[in-house]
C-alpha cells in the first residue's frame, strides 16, 4: 500500500472506459488470473508516493471492480466523455473538477497509468515521480522510449503523390541520408504519464509547454489485440520477479 504520510497530494487516475472496437470489455479482461485493470490498480496503490487511486469510468461494472481491487470510483464519468473520440483531457478535466467540487480535494500531482499497459514496475512509476517533483517548473512528465523507426523517413501520399512527413531545416533530401545522421526520436509509450493539475484545469492541456522526458529504456507492451496476451504476460511475470528482488532491499527515498 501506498505511505499516507507523503507531505504531498498525489492522485493516480486511471481512465477505463467500457467500451472497445479491438477487445470487448478489454478493461476487465484477465491477465495472469486478475482483471486488466487490477494490475494499474496495483501499481497505484503499491508505490511510495501515491497516496490516492482513483478510476475514471463510465461502467457501472468496472466501477465495481476496481473498488474490490482497492481502488476509489467516486463518480461515473458522463456517456459523452467515453466514446471512441473522446480525449484524455476531457477525462481528467471531468475528474479534477468534480473532486474539487465535490470533496475540495486538490492533488500537487496525477499520475495517468493507463490500464493497457499492465508491465510496469513500480520502481519506474516512483522515479518518474521524483523526477517532476525535482523540477518545479514542468507542466508535465511524458514517459517515451527511442522510436523503431524514424519519422525523418517517413511520408505522407496526397493527390497520388508522396510528400516527405518531416525535413531537416538546409538539409536537402534530408530523408535519404543515413539514420544515425538524423535526430533522435522518440515515441510516447503511455508507460506513466504525470501532469499538474493547473496544466489540466488552466491550461487545459494533458502536457502543457514543459514536458519532461521520462525515458523508458525496457520492453514497453500495450495491449491492442488478444494476440498480445502470451507476450505481455511473459513481461509481467518477469517484472513480478524483479519487484519482489528489488523490494528485500529497498527504501523510500526522501523528496
Amino acid at each position: 500500500m501506498s505511505n499516507q504520510s507523503n507531505k504531498f497530494k498525489i492522485l493516480c487516475l486511471i481512465p477505463a472506459r467500457g467500451g472497445s472496437k479491438s477487445i470487448p470489455r478489454k478493461n476487465i479482461i484477465e491477465l495472469l488470473g486478475k482483471p486488466l485493470i487490477a494490475w494499474s490498480i496495483q501499481h497505484g496503490l503499491e508505490s511510495k508516493y501515491i497516496n490516492r487511486v482513483i478510476v475514471s469510468t463510465d461502467d457501472e461494472e468496472i466501477a465495481n471492480i476496481s473498488r474490490e481491487y482497492g481502488a476509489e470510483a467516486p463518480f461515473l464519468r458522463p456517456a459523452d466523455l467515453a466514446t471512441d473520440a473522446s480525449l484524455d483531457i476531457e477525462a481528467f478535466f471531468h475528474a479534477l473538477s468534480w473532486l474539487k467540487e465535490n470533496e475540495n480535494y486538490e492533488p500537487d500531482l496525477v499520475v495517468q497509468l493507463r490500464p493497457t499497459g499492465p508491465s510496469r514496475r513500480i520502481q519506474l512509476i516512483d522515479k518518474a515521480i521524483e523526477t517532476i517533483l525535482s523540477d518545479q517548473e514542468a507542466d508535465s512528465l511524458r514517459s517515451v522510449s527511442v522510436a523503431h523507426q524514424n519519422p525523418f523517413k517517413m511520408w505522407f501520399i496526397e493527390k497520388n503523390y508522396m510528400l516527405p512527413a518531416l525535413t531537416l531545416e538546409g538539409v536537402k533530401d534530408s530523408h535519404s541520408i543515413g539514420r544515425q545522421m538524423l535526430p533522435i526520436a522518440y515515441w510516447q509509450n503511455g508507460y506513466v504519464d504525470i501532469i499538474r493539475p493547473s496544466t489540466i484545469l488552466n491550461k487545459k492541456s494533458m502536457v502543457g509547454d514543459k514536458v519532461i522526458p521520462f525515458i523508458i529504456k525496457e520492453a514497453v507492451c500495450d495491449l491492442d489485440y488478444l494476440d498480445d496476451i502470451p507476450k505481455i504476460e511473459a513481461i509481467m511475470r518477469n517484472n513480478l520477479d524483479n519487484d519482489e528482488s528489488a523490494s528485500l532491499n529497498s527504501e523510500r527515498l526522501p523528496v
